[in-house]
């Protein structure tokens, strides 16, 4: 299991960082976060037999409509077929990761703290000889600060963001893991706007509304189905 899903993280990342380098940042988030739902969607329907109904499809159409006009609201993106490429890679590793999650998670008996410890194990692994090559440390005069900035980076935005992605997308349907995953820009965009001073577009406000409103409903659906779910088994089900 760490094999499968640590070798599908390291594809992930390393092809999304190579698809900014080759088409920027926008596109390769676009196409990469994009792409993801829906291959989910159509793994998840054909290997677990997972359904969105027409309220969860309309809700992955908000969604990536959303991400598109957050993203792309500037117009001054420029494409690259090969950093495309890259992206739908990167998608690609990042939906099988979630789905195989999904799939060892339906027994109740995943769990996160050691799946995630064991993922990033492999993908450090993999990785390896990639930063041997590159070098395993940024040139900087500013040491203390770099250390600083790997310490954080390695607990708070990795080891528990992770943590508690791993424990979600394994009890949760896969396609709404996928799009609850793209709050991730919409979390970007509020933070450059509160601590960076950027300034607020209306594509930016369209998009986030957009993105919001389609996980709001997606986890109104999910409720609502466990609530069903917990009814057929003739469970208690709160008010």
């Amino acid at each position: 299991r760490a094999t499968a899903t640590g070798a599908g993280l390291a594809v992930f990342q390393t092809a999304y960082f190579a698809a900014v380098s080759a088409t920027g940042l926008a596109v390769a988030t676009v196409v990469t976060l994009g792409a993801g739902p829906v291959l989910i969607a159509v793994g998840a329907r054909l290997t677990m037999g997972e359904r969105l109904g027409r309220g969860g499809l309309a809700s992955v159409a908000g969604a990536l409509t959303g991400l598109v006009v957050l993203v792309l609201g500037g117009g001054d993106a420029t494409v690259d077929p090969a950093g495309v490429l890259l992206a739908l890679l990167s998608a690609a590793g990042y939906s099988a990761m979630t789905l195989l999650t999904r799939w060892w998670g339906r027994d109740g008996g995943t769990d996160s703290s050691g799946a995630t410890v064991a993922a990033f194990a492999v993908t450090s692994l993999v990785l390896l000889p990639f930063a041997a090559a590159e070098g395993l440390m940024p040139h900087t005069d500013a040491p203390r600060t770099l250390l600083l900035l790997l310490a954080y980076v390695a607990t708070v935005p990795t080891a528990l963001a992770y943590g508690l992605y791993f424990a979600g997308a394994a009890v949760v349907r896969s396609a709404t893991v996928s799009v609850i995953m793209l709050l991730e820009p919409v979390s970007a965009a509020v933070l450059a706007v509160a601590l960076l001073g950027e300034r607020l577009t209306v594509a930016t406000l369209i998009g986030t509304l957009l993105m919001l409103g389609s996980v709001a409903g997606l986890a109104a659906g999910e409720a609502r189905d466990a609530r069903a779910a917990r009814r057929a088994r003739g469970e208690a089900v709160p008010v």
